[in-house]
């Protein structure tokens, strides 16, 4: 990607990437940069190196974490950066603007782990020869709605990240498109619930029909939900629990399903919503059977949410 004549001579072309995934991603450590943007590398030093020239050209800036008995650096862009990768004008804008206060606040562990999420695709994308890459998956998008339940409000659904992946198979490509939502135990189970009846209302929302004059006077256009404006088909919503035991989070997994089969919302859509551990997501990947799906049967099925479907 040809950065603006601003930029210095010398930033290669993964610099360049890493640029671009900062600016999507807002906060990525070093370690997710190298799996997602040089993992033909056995060592991440490549890439530092580049992440350095960020850094000297005042594209960049890093703060460091203790990870596992070691310091970590997280990198994100500098309002300079920022403006360079806009001025090409190949992502879609954002308005966020990291600082070092956000990179060390309580939001830091979330914008990871939704990276990692992100990345578990990335790669096993790889291994699997499908397509999905470090800049598939855009975080906080907003969506707009109205739910029956609360009359005269305009709400909004803001998933952690909705995902592209072209799933590949006997020369079939499938563009699937995924709701992310990241958990790390830090919310009540009732709240998570109530993100999941957002869904339903979101999947079953129609703006009102518009008028339309005809030669015998006025009709009324049949209403299409709004979702069919963005997507061709409603995206799956796939829940990634982390930040406890496994225990725990099967605990979790449990009280989530028995509080969706009491939402008349819910049982009443179509969406299909499938709950898993970021372990078992980096571990076997989103096409092997770990969502365990949060209406009907517990049958374990993988990313499509049809159980016993061959990926």
């Amino acid at each position: 990607m040809p950065y603006p004549q601003s930029a210095p001579t010398g930033l290669g072309q993964v610099a360049q990437q890493a640029a671009q995934v900062l600016y999507q991603h807002r906060l990525v450590s070093t370690r997710q940069l190298h799996r997602l943007l040089t993992p033909h590398h056995t060592r991440s030093e490549f890439l530092r190196r580049q992440l350095h020239t960020l850094r000297q050209a005042g594209f960049a800036e890093a703060v460091g974490r203790r990870s596992t008995g070691q310091t970590e650096l997280l990198w994100w862009l500098t309002e300079k950066g920022a403006q360079a990768v806009e001025a090409v004008g190949l992502l879609q804008p954002r308005t966020y603007r990291m600082s070092p206060e956000a990179a060390l606040g309580p939001l830091q562990e979330h914008t990871l782990a939704v990276v990692e999420a992100g990345a578990a695709f990335v790669e096993h994308a790889g291994r699997l020869g499908h397509e999905c890459g470090p800049l598939d998956w855009s975080p906080e998008i907003a969506h707009y709605y109205r739910d029956v339940s609360r009359p005269g409000e305009e709400l909004c659904l803001i998933p952690d990240a909705v995902l592209s992946y072209v799933h590949t198979a006997a020369r079939q490509r499938t563009l699937l498109t995924f709701f992310v939502e990241v958990d790390r135990t830090q919310m009540t189970i009732a709240r998570l619930a109530q993100k999941l009846h957002a869904y339903a209302a979101y999947h079953e929302y129609a703006p009102h029909p518009q008028t339309a004059k005809g030669n015998r006077g006025p009709r009324r256009q049949a209403a299409m939900p709004a979702w069919r404006y963005r997507y061709p088909a409603f995206p799956r919503l796939l829940l990634v629990l982390t930040g406890a035991s496994e225990d725990r989070l099967a605990r979790r997994i449990a009280d989530l399903r028995s509080l969706a089969a009491s939402d008349p919302a819910l049982t009443n859509t179509g969406l299909r919503a499938g709950v898993t551990t970021l372990g078992l997501l980096q571990q076997h990947g989103p096409f092997e059977p770990i969502f365990t799906p949060i209406l009907g049967p517990a049958e374990l099925a993988d990313a499509w949410l049809r159980p016993g479907r061959d990926a």
